[in-house]
């Protein structure tokens, strides 16, 4: 045993050094930390990821009253904005959004867009390329100071700056007012978009959901300065906390649903309703149905000239939406969330029964109860999902897609779309209108994270839920696409080719693997739970989510971050080979059939073949003798000598020597290369002889010293017939045909279809007379 230990840890030096050669080679930054990559701690924002003990963030306060015009689609308004300066900086100027004007007629968008005519196009093809001439987009008709002051403005397209007289000093605040209008436009043309119209022709009546409806304001933070780049349409927004007090005026027969709590229920609601609405109140089981089906009918056939106020009180919410119309069916239930009584509320039109009236308030429900469960508590009043043909959130209402057919039938399909997004613009609440993130310049952070919040959620709901996005093997035919289809999740939204894939697949995808293979439930749930409650109601960055999973863990995850977030590369690790050793146990008639079946194995050649069928008749004739001894000559017989060297052997060896000896141990090195670049754990399963199979778990930073190829010793008491790669599919590989041992071919299926004879007097071959591309 010591002369075998000794050769082993001479060959162990020789490949050592071999290895040593290639690390100069191979040994790359994947396992770097972050550094530069991450902004700075600092007083605002720690090395833990947690808000710094200065950390600040403005603030601003709305009242605004706005009127809607059934007539000609189009809203009128006017707010008084308070701003409070939190930071420690003297504010010359304040930057105010203006959403609506991305859908102007003289919009940058459309200039953005590159395009072609195609052999077949459809009008609203042909009506993007050539825009529209309709008067959308904001009128501003004043901007004055709390003494009426006009206020000098700068309009930048979709960036209005309002000009101080004197600097904003760091802890006062600043009073102002604008009087704006704006045409609604339809949301169901080309020109789309979250806000706008739809139009019933069958009973002449609108359904409104109106967001980004009014001038608010742009988000001052200690990272990044004024927030105001330019809304072009995909990358969302960066807001600011604050209070509303809005009073919506719409016609007399219009349900209106808002961001807030309703204040004046008892103005705007019948005394059916209201009965309906406080049972509501108190129902935990199943929704109550405020507005029936057959008043919306009976309210779609009339439209009053009277008007009505709605008035809604919302707190510490980054914006506010509303959704206006004659047509919609309400519904409530309560959910009891932290010692609290949260209502979960659908609006919804006939066209989208029975579909919403079964379901769409009760996922509501469920999506407040799963994010609650990994967050924090939902804090606020209401969550209202609203069936508009679309999908967008805005604090406690969302507009969202799922309308069955006209004959009351849907499809699985369409029920899981609905519900999916539903869950989806929900769970947006969470992030990001409390864990309010930039989303014009990282979506992923809203995006990503809630579409995995989103996959968690679906799973709850039912066993077997058919997710689109969030197992790890449904990301591999993005990451399989070429090079230059692909962005890192670090990419701003508004340069990203595969916008669904990068910034709310892969993601969510991530830290899916995080959760599953990297970390473990327990320590992800436990850190992700803690960012999230660090920086509820308060704007958090990507360093703040990065810093905050390792500190809660003490997991480093910077090479996660790296390959993941601010990398492309793909997940393709395969089984170079395997060879598989046992321990020379030095028993003579071992060592003996071991060095027979050598020889046969090197002496097997055609000549030895043929010659070894019988004895040459040469030796028969001449000595019979010989034959015989020719017949029974062994040269690999077990001799005395060769035990009592066996013997001595024995007696050299300790216990624990001896017991290895015995053990009968089967050692398989596999060699693993990594192909894609992206390092992952190696998960492998092994299949053994009898039948049964074990699961090992490799940490990734086995790929520390060399990033393409490594080499890993297994010893297994039972002899192993099949080795599986990423058996459970959790790493994103995008080749699974290297994942076995023996190699395992995965066959690609191809269509056999009867080919068509050619007409006669035609060729089947390509017309000389047309150009082929």
């Amino acid at each position: 045993m010591k002369n075998i230990l000794v050769s082993l840890f001479v060959g162990m030096l020789i490949h050592l050094s071999a290895f040593a050669q290639v690390d100069e080679q191979r040994h790359g930054n994947r396992f770097e930390q972050l550094g530069n990559l991450l902004r700075s701690p600092n007083v605002y924002r720690t090395a833990s990821g947690a808000p710094g003990h200065q950390y600040w963030q403005q603030k601003a306060d709305y009242e605004i009253e706005v009127e809607l015009n059934d007539e000609n689609q189009s809203i009128q308004g006017k707010e008084k904005v308070t701003y409070y300066n939190e930071s420690p900086d003297p504010l010359d100027y304040l930057w105010v959004q203006l959403d609506q004007n991305e859908r102007d007629k003289d919009s940058e968008t459309p200039k953005m867009s590159s395009n072609s005519i195609q052999p077949k196009m459809s009008l609203g093809q042909l009506q993007r390329i050539l825009w529209h001439d309709m008067e959308l987009g904001l009128k501003i008709y004043s901007v004055t100071d709390s003494r009426g002051n006009e206020i000098p403005t700068t309009v930048n397209r979709t960036m209005m700056r309002l000009d101080l007289d004197e600097p904003l000093l760091p802890g006062e605040r600043f009073e102002f007012h604008i009087e704006w209008s704006f045409s609604i436009h339809d949301r169901m043309s080309f020109i789309g978009g979250r806000p706008g119209y739809e139009y019933f022709e069958g009973d002449g009546n609108y359904l409104y959901t109106m967001a980004e409806w009014f001038p608010r304001m742009a988000v001052y933070s200690d990272f990044e300065g004024w927030q105001n780049k330019q809304f072009v349409g995909r990358g969302e927004f960066a807001l600011v906390f604050g209070d509303y007090e809005v009073s919506i005026t719409v016609p007399a027969d219009h349900m209106v649903g808002a961001t807030g709590v309703l204040q004046n229920p008892g103005d705007v609601l019948n005394a059916k309703e209201l009965e309906r609405w406080e049972l509501a109140k108190t129902t935990f089981d199943a929704p109550v149905i405020i507005r029936t089906q057959a008043e919306a009918e009976k309210l779609e056939k009339g439209k009053s000239e009277e008007k009505k106020t709605w008035i809604f009180h919302a707190e510490n919410v980054r914006d506010f939406a509303w959704t206006s119309s004659r047509k919609f069916i309400w519904d409530a239930m309560a959910v009891s969330l932290g010692g609290k009584e949260v209502m979960a509320m659908s609006y919804y039109a006939k066209e989208a029964n029975p579909l919403w009236e079964q379901y769409s308030t009760r996922v509501v429900a469920h999506t407040l109860k799963s994010y609650s469960a990994r967050t924090f508590d939902y804090p606020y009043p209401v969550a209202i999902s609203v069936e508009a043909t679309n999908g967008m959130e805005y604090p406690m209402i969302c507009f969202n897609y799922g309308r069955p057919d006209t004959d009351g039938t849907y499809s699985e399909a369409i029920k899981y779309g609905m519900i999916s997004v539903i869950i989806h613009e929900v769970g947006h609440n969470f992030f990001p209108m409390i864990v309010n993130s930039d989303e014009r310049q990282w979506t992923w952070m809203d995006e990503g994270l809630n579409t995995f919040m989103q996959f968690l959620a679906e799973q709850e709901w039912e066993r077997e839920y058919p997710s689109r996005r969030g197992p790890a093997h449904k990301i591999a035919p993005y990451m399989r696409s070429e090079k230059h289809l692909l962005e890192p999740i670090m990419t701003n939204s508004e340069n990203i080719i595969q916008f669904g894939p990068n910034a709310y697949a892969k993601p969510a995808t991530a830290l899916n693997i995080l959760r599953e293979t990297v970390m473990g439930r327990e320590l992800f749930d436990y850190s992700f739970k803690k960012y999230a409650q660090r920086w509820m109601f308060k704007h958090p960055t990507p360093a703040d989510l990065f810093r905050t999973m390792e500190d809660a863990s003490a997991v480093d995850l910077d090479w996660f971050w790296r390959g993941w977030f601010y990398g492309t590369e793909p997940v393709d690790i395969a089984i170079q080979d395997v060879t598989w050793y046992k321990i020379d146990s030095k028993k003579p008639a071992e060592v003996k059939a071991d060095e027979r079946e050598a020889y046969e194995r090197e002496e097997n050649y055609i000549s030895r073949t043929r010659n070894a069928r019988d004895i040459p008749e040469t030796v028969v004739e001449k000595d019979p003798e010989a034959a015989d001894f020719y017949n029974r000559y062994d040269r690999f017989r077990v001799g005395p000598e060769d035990e009592k060297a066996y013997q001595d052997f024995l007696s050299s060896l300790s216990g624990e020597e001896r017991a290895m000896l015995e053990s009968g141990l089967n050692f398989y090195e596999v060699n693993f290369e990594n192909i894609g670049g992206l390092v992952m754990p190696i998960i492998l399963e092994f299949q053994y002889q009898d039948g049964s199979s074990e699961v090992e778990r490799i940490p990734a930073q086995i790929w520390r010293m060399d990033e393409y190829q490594v080499s890993k010793v297994f010893a297994k008491e039972k002899e192993v017939v099949r080795i599986v790669l990423d058996p459970y599919r959790e790493t994103a590989d995008i080749d699974e045909n290297n994942n076995y041992w023996p190699r395992q071919f995965q066959p690609s299926k191809f269509e056999l279809f009867k080919q068509r004879a050619p007409a006669r007097g035609t060729s089947s071959g390509p017309n000389p007379m047309k150009k082929e591309k």
